[in-house]
C-alpha cells in the first residue's frame, strides 16, 4: 500500500462519497446490471476435478492415453443381485433393457446377457466366428437354467465384467465417447437413464443398482448445483437473524443484507465474465461473500451508531465512518483476499480459479460496504434510542468486563493454556493422515454413493486404473512373448485386493485358445508358441467383430491396455499399490517396453498430494503477505512476531483437531488453513489499528492503551466472529464431507482465534511492553484519530466546494 493512504485521504474519499451519491448508487445500479447479464455465460464443469497442472508429468502420461484410446470414463454400469432375475419374465426384461440403451444414440455400444456373444471356432471356414448367447425371448425356466450354466461355468472371459462369484449380473453401456464431457451427458441421464431404470423396477420389483464415473459425476454435479442455492438462502438466513439480534433494527439488517446480495449477485456475474466453470470449489464463494460481508457491515453501522450516540452529529458520524473504519476494514479485506489469493500461485488449474474469482469479490464486498452504508443512511433520519440499546447490553458489558479482567490478572493462565493447546496441537498433528479419494467427500447418504459401495464390494471398485504398454514396435502386442508378460503382470493385480480382475488382449487370446480347443472352461489359458501359430491363423480369417479387440489394442498394433478398477483407498494405500506395480513393471517388462500406470484414479490421487506439497507454500506466501501489511502498518518486525503468534496458534490447533478427530487432508480441507489466517488476522488488524490510536491519545501509556482499545473493539471483534462462525457453520449442513470438514473446521479456527485475539495478543502486549509497545517502536502509527473540529453538517459535505 502507498503511504498517502491517511487521514486526509480517507477524508477526502468521504467528501467525494458523500458529495456524489446518486452517481455513485447509479454506477452500482448499472455494475450490477452489467454482471447480471454475464450469468448466461455460466456454465457448471462436466469434468472430473484435475488438481495437477496440465504440464505435471501424470497428467501428460494421462493425456498421451487419452489420445491412444479416448476418453476411459464413459462406462454406464447396471448391476443386480437377486436370483430372481433368473425367471423367464424378469431376465426378457433384463435383456430388454439393454436394447432400449443400445437403440439410444448417445450409447456406443452395450455388453449385456442380451448381446453377449460366444467365440465359436468354425472348422469348415477355419475361422473365429460369434454366436449370440441368447436368441429372443426366453419362454421356459429351463431355457433361462441353460443360459444360466452356460454364463457362470463356460465364459470366464466375462467375468468381472458381466457377473461375479456371487451370481450378482450386470450390463455395461459405454456412452459416446464426444458426450462424456458436454451438457448432452447430464440431459441422457436425466432424460433417458433414470427413467429407463425406473421402469425396469416398476416392472420387475428388483432392485436395479446404478454406477459408473459419467453417471456419478453427473448426480454429483446435481447436487453442487443444489447447494449453491441452499448454502445462499442458509447464509442468509443465519446472519441475517444474528445481525439482528445483535442490533435490534430492521433498517440496519435490511442495509446489511442489500450489501451482502449486490456483493452475491457480482460474484455470479464476476464467475460468468471470465467464463470459469461452477466447480465444488468456486460454489462456495456466494456464500463466502456472505459470511464475509457481514462483519463489513457490522464494523461500518456499529461504528456509525457509536458515533450517532456520541455527538448526534449525522455529518460527522458518516465521515468518520468512511475515514477511520475505512482504512482498518481495507486492510482486513486486503489481508482476507491476499488469504485467497495464495491459491493463485498454485498451477491447478482448479485452486487457481478459485482464488481470483474469492479474492476479486472480497474486495468487491469490501467497495460496496464502503460505498452503500453511508450513503443509505445519509437519506435516512438519524436512528432512534432503541436502535443504540444494543451498545449498552449488560452481557456484552460482562463479556467486555470478563476479557479485561483475565488481561489484567490471569495472563499467566492465559500462557499456560496456550503452551498446552500447542503441545497437543502438535501431538494431533502427526497423527494426520492424507487422503486422496476421488469418492470419500461425495454425498454418503445419496443412493448412488449406496451403488458404489455396492459394486466396490461386489466388483472390487469402479475407479478405471489404466496400464499403458509401449512395445516400441508395430503389432507388437499380439506377439507371445508380450502377451506371456502381460499375463504376468496381471497375476500381481489379481493378487492386489484393492484392485479389480483386470481386462486386456490377454483374456482375448485366452478366450480364442477356449473356443479353439471346444469351448471348455479349463482351455481359458495362454496358448503355448504351436497353439498360438493356428489360433492366429484362424484369428485371420475370422469376420467376427473386432470392438472388444479395439478396446484393448490400439489401430497399429503397438499400444496395449490393462485396464482394472479400483477400491476407494487413501493417498498411502495408493502410494504403497503404485510402488508394487513399478517393481513388477521393472521386472517383467524391463526395457524392452514402456509401461504407464495411469487412469482418472490416479490422477486424482497424485493431484491431492500435489496440493499436499503446495500447502506449506501457499501459508508461507499468506503469512509473508500479511507481514507486509503488518510492516506497512506498524514498522515494527517485533511487532510483526507478536502479532502473528495470536493467528498461527488457532491454525496449530484446528491442524492438532484434524488428527485427532481423523479428519484427512484433502482437496477440501486443505482450503481451511489459508482461508483461516486471512480472515482471523482480521481481528489482530483492527485491535492493533486502535491500539495505536490509543497510544497517541494517552500519551504512549501502554496499559491504559491496551484496555481502552479492548473495551472499544471487543464488541465488534465478538459480533463479527460469531457471525463467522455460524456463516461458516452453514457449510456444515451440506452431503458433502469435505464441505462439512472445510465449515466445521473454518468455523473453529475463527472462534480460537477471536479468544487468541482478544485475550493472549492484549496479554503479549502488556508482558512485552518494554521491549516491543514502545514509543521508539511505534513512533509512526499509520491510523489516526480525526480531528475533534471535523463537525461539518450533512449539507455542506454533499455541496460541491471548490475550495477544498
Amino acid at each position: 500500500m502507498i503511504k498517502w493512504i491517511n487521514t486526509r485521504f480517507w477524508s477526502s474519499v468521504a467528501r467525494l462519497i458523500l458529495r456524489n451519491r446518486i452517481a455513485i448508487l447509479l454506477l452500482i445500479t448499472g455494475i450490477t446490471v452489467f454482471l447480471g447479464m454475464q450469468w448466461e455465460n455460466m456454465r457448471f464443469s462436466y469434468t472430473e476435478a484435475n488438481l495437477l497442472p496440465d504440464n505435471h508429468p501424470v497428467n501428460v502420461e494421462y493425456n498421451k492415453f487419452l489420445d491412444i484410446f479416448g476418453e476411459e470414463g464413459n462406462l454406464i454400469i447396471l448391476g443386480v443381485k437377486d436370483s430372481s432375475l433368473f425367471t423367464p419374465e424378469n431376465f426378457n426384461a433384463w435383456n430388454r433393457l439393454s436394447k432400449r440403451f443400445n437403440a439410444k444414440p448417445e450409447v456406443d455400444a452395450v455388453i449385456s446377457t442380451e448381446n453377449l456373444k460366444k467365440l465359436i471356432k468354425d472348422e469348415e471356414s477355419q475361422s473365429f466366428v460369434l454366436e449370440n448367447l441368447v436368441t429372443g425371448e426366453l419362454k421356459t425356466q429351463e431355457e433361462v437354467d441353460e443360459i444360466k450354466n452356460e454364463l457362470f461355468n463356460n465364459l470366464p472371459f466375462y467375468e468381472s465384467l458381466l457377473f461375479n462369484d456371487e451370481q450378482t449380473i450386470r450390463t455395461a453401456v459405454y456412452l459416446d465417447k464426444e458426450i462424456v464431457n458436454t451438457l448432452t451427458r447430464k440431459n441422457f441421464i436425466y432424460g433417458e437413464v433414470l427413467p429407463l431404470i425406473e421402469k425396469f423396477e416398476e416392472e420387475t420389483g428388483l432392485d436395479l443398482r446404478v454406477s459408473g464415473m459419467p453417471y456419478i459425476r453427473t448426480l454429483n454435479s446435481q447436487n453442487i448445483v443444489d447447494e449453491i442455492s441452499l448454502f445462499i438462502g442458509a447464509a442468509l438466513l443465519i446472519t441475517s437473524l444474528i445481525f439482528f439480534f445483535f442490533f435490534r433494527s430492521f433498517r440496519a439488517t435490511v442495509i446489511s443484507m442489500v450489501v451482502v446480495i449486490i456483493g452475491v449477485m457480482w460474484a455470479f456475474g464476476i464467475l460468468g465474465l471470465l467464463h470459469y466453470e461452477i466447480t465444488v470449489l468456486t460454489a462456495l464463494i456466494p456464500p463466502l461473500i456472505i459470511v464475509i460481508g457481514i462483519p463489513n457491515c457490522i464494523f461500518f453501522i456499529n461504528k456509525y451508531q457509536q458515533e450517532i450516540k456520541k455527538h448526534g452529529n449525522q455529518a460527522k458520524s458518516l465521515q468518520r465512518v468512511i475515514s477511520k473504519i475505512g482504512n482498518a476494514t481495507l486492510m482486513t479485506n486486503v489481508t482476507t483476499a491476499a488469504g485467497f489469493a495464495t491459491f493463485i500461485i498454485t498451477e491447478s488449474k482448479l485452486l487457481k480459479e478459485f482464488g481470483i474469482v474469492a479474492s476479486i469479490n472480497i474486495i468487491a464486498i469490501f467497495i460496496l460496504s464502503l460505498l452503500i452504508i453511508p450513503i443509505i443512511y445519509s437519506y435516512m433520519a438519524l436512528p432512534k434510542q432503541k436502535h443504540l440499546n444494543h451498545l449498552n447490553k449488560r452481557w456484552i458489558g460482562g463479556f467486555v468486563n470478563w476479557m479485561e479482567n483475565t488481561v489484567r490478572h490471569h495472563r499467566v493462565a492465559v500462557y499456560i493454556t496456550s503452551v498446552s493447546l500447542l503441545v497437543l496441537s502438535i501431538i494431533g498433528i502427526y497423527q494426520i493422515r492424507i487422503s486422496g479419494s476421488l469418492i470419500e467427500d461425495m454425498p454418503q447418504g445419496a443412493d448412488f454413493f449406496k451403488d458404489i459401495r455396492f459394486f466396490e464390494e461386489e466388483f472390487d471398485g469402479i475407479m478405471p486404473l489404466e496400464i499403458l504398454i509401449d512395445t516400441k514396435r508395430k503389432n507388437g502386442v499380439t506377439k507371445l512373448s508380450t502377451l506371456k508378460r502381460m499375463d504376468k503382470f496381471e497375476e500381481l493385480i489379481i493378487e492386489t485386493p484393492e484392485l479389480s480382475k483386470p481386462m486386456s488382449i490377454v483374456s482375448l487370446a485366452k478366450y480364442s485358445r477356449q473356443a479353439y480347443f471346444g469351448g471348455l472352461a479349463k482351455n481359458y489359458t495362454l496358448p503355448t508358441s504351436n497353439e498360438n501359430n493356428w489360433i492366429l491363423a484362424y484369428a485371420g480369417k475370422s469376420k467376427s467383430d473386432t470392438n472388444l479387440l479395439k478396446s484393448f489394442v490400439d489401430s497399429t498394433g503397438r499400444y496395449a491396455r490393462i485396464t482394472t478398477f479400483m477400491k476407494d483407498i487413501g493417498t498411502d494405500k495408493m502410494e504403497r499399490i503404485e510402488e508394487n506395480l513399478q517393481n513388477k513393471i521393472d521386472n517383467t517388462f524391463k526395457d524392452k517396453y514402456d509401461v504407464t500406470v495411469t487412469g482418472k484414479a490416479l490422477v486424482f490421487l497424485k493431484g491431492t498430494k500435489y496440493l499436499v506439497d503446495n500447502l506449506v507454500m501457499s501459508l508461507s506466501l499468506a503469512i509473508f503477505l500479511i507481514s507486509l501489511f503488518m510492516a506497512y502498518l506498524f514498522r515494527s518486525f517485533r511487532m510483526i512476531l507478536v502479532s502473528l503468534v495470536p493467528n498461527l496458534l488457532p491454525l496449530l490447533i484446528t491442524a492438532g483437531m484434524m488428527g485427532f478427530l481423523g479428519v484427512p487432508i484433502k482437496p477440501s480441507t486443505i482450503l481451511v488453513f489459508s482461508i483461516a489466517f486471512g480472515i482471523s488476522v482480521d481481528d489482530t488488524i483492527h485491535f492493533l489499528a486502535k491500539y495505536r490510536q490509543e497510544l497517541r491519545s494517552n500519551h504512549w501509556k501502554i496499559r491504559k492503551s491496551v484496555y481502552a482499545a479492548l473495551r472499544e473493539t471487543g464488541v465488534s471483534m465478538f459480533y463479527t466472529s460469531i457471525v463467522l462462525f455460524f456463516g461458516f457453520s452453514v457449510f456444515m449442513i451440506s452431503s458433502f464431507g469435505g464441505t462439512v470438514a472445510l465449515g466445521g473446521l473454518v468455523s473453529a479456527t475463527l472462534l480460537f482465534a477471536m479468544l487468541a485475539n482478544l485475550l493472549l495478543l492484549p496479554s503479549l502486549l502488556l508482558s512485552l511492553e518494554r521491549s516491543i509497545a514502545n514509543k521508539r517502536v511505534l513512533k509512526e502509527p499509520n491510523f489516526r484519530i480525526l480531528p475533534e473540529k471535523e463537525n461539518r453538517k450533512l449539507s455542506e459535505l454533499t455541496k460541491k466546494d471548490t475550495s477544498d
